[in-house]
């Protein structure tokens, strides 16, 4: 059984911050391709800079919820290297909603961003790699990731339109698992609680009580680094996990086994 990913080629979005940009790095030191997608291209030239032509590294900016700019992003990874294996999803927005405000929009612009961007990624990658399976009959052909969230299965109102993004992000993972079963092709998630990203480095260090919050809500008594979702991932994008697809991997250090009176996801 192998963990590796060398050699194979993977388009992860969201790469320029946080968690999309903890998994690139991990993909690129274990020998991957990489082709990494965001909006903030300052970002993305910031962290991965000047590429040259044969460099292992890519970086792509754009809006993915843009048709357009989804098909430019594909055909980007085939010119740079010929082909696609791997494709995370890790691009995702987090914003409160006002349950009772009939003027909210949260919940059209999560399920914009968080759920539609990642389904027609994932359709035009998966028509990608059964074309490249066309010349190679036998054998897997491709691994899709999604990133989710333990909100899919809590109930606040506050969370309301990520909770409901998160819920359908993992129902169109097994949808499209087994759409896309008989092409070879596998499609899993993982969903995770609280991940020490920049942006919560941020909130608990301003809010002591948050960080002391989120670790009395979490069993094994700490908040996840980002590395720890990165192998997760990984382990979904390589043989080790062949004969998987259509699973929600939860890696929240058991959080999402208590009450659902639990410390808010991130």
């Amino acid at each position: 059984m192998s963990f590796s990913i060398s050699g194979k080629t993977a388009i992860i979005t969201g790469a320029a911050n946080g968690i999309g940009l903890a998994i690139a790095r991990q993909f690129a030191d274990r020998g991957a391709n990489v082709m990494c997608a965001d909006m903030d291209e300052r970002k993305l030239s910031e962290e991965w800079g000047d590429q040259s032509d044969d460099s292992s590294l890519r970086y792509f900016a754009g809006d993915l919820r843009q048709r357009l700019t989804i098909a430019n992003l594909v055909s980007a990874t085939i010119d740079a290297f010929e082909r696609v294996d791997i494709l995370v999803n890790a691009s995702r927005q987090v914003m409160p909603t006002d349950a009772l405000n009939v003027e909210d929009t949260s919940v059209a612009v999560l399920l914009e961003q968080n759920l539609m961007t990642s389904l027609h990624l994932t359709q035009q990658v998966a028509k990608r790699m059964m074309k490249q399976g066309v010349d190679q009959p036998e054998g897997p052909l491709g691994s899709i990731i999604n990133l989710s969230s333990i909100a899919a299965r809590q109930t606040r109102p506050e969370l309301m339109g990520y909770s409901i993004a998160a819920a359908a992000l993992d129902q169109m993972t097994r949808s499209m698992a087994l759409a896309l079963a008989p092409e070879r092709i596998r499609v899993n998630a993982v969903a995770f609680g609280s991940v020490m990203s920049a942006s919560l480095q941020s909130s608990v260090a301003d809010n002591g009580d948050w960080r002391e919050d989120i670790r009395s809500h979490t069993p094994l008594g700490r908040i996840a680094g980002p590395s720890e979702i990165a192998d997760a991932v990984q382990f979904l994008a390589a043989d080790s996990s062949g004969f998987m697809t259509g699973e929600i991997i939860t890696v929240d250090g058991g959080r999402s086994l208590l009450d659902a009176v639990a410390a808010p996801a991130h």
